[in-house]
């Protein structure tokens, strides 16, 4: 497996618990999920920066991608190849947080973002 854990930020923790109060999904995983979603549709790389890992926030890969773990797997690879990245583990774990971090803040900022069908309609735009 080429990212075997996930450990979040203090302030991608916080992020999430805002968007657990507004959406009413309780799950981080899933909220994570759609973070990395948000931040792979950005024609944008992601800065490269030094991620802190230093809230309680931790999960396995298998629990992040849950059945669709493959098909997660595959589109951080894809997007890795197109910004010119390797696929290696270090790097996609590096490109994992970054991006994933990056999607929690656009959802954290986004305004408009309500309830659950604000999300879902984010999705479908």
């Amino acid at each position: 497996m080429a990212v075997e854990h996930i450990k979040l930020s203090q302030q991608g923790k916080d992020q999430l618990i805002k968007l657990k109060r507004v959406t009413g999904i309780e799950h981080w995983n899933v909220l994570c999920r759609w973070a990395l979603c948000v931040s792979l549709a950005e024609n944008s790389v992601p800065p490269s920066m030094k991620i802190p890992a230093d809230s309680n926030v931790e999960m396995s890969w298998k629990v992040f991608g849950g059945r669709y773990a493959e098909v997660y797997l595959a589109l951080l690879k894809e997007r890795c190849v197109r910004d010119g990245f390797g696929t290696d583990p270090e790097t996609l774990a590096q490109q994992l947080r970054l991006h994933m971090h990056r999607g929690i803040s656009y959802l954290a900022a986004n305004k408009s973002l309500k309830k659950i069908d604000n999300l879902i309609a984010l999705a479908a735009s």
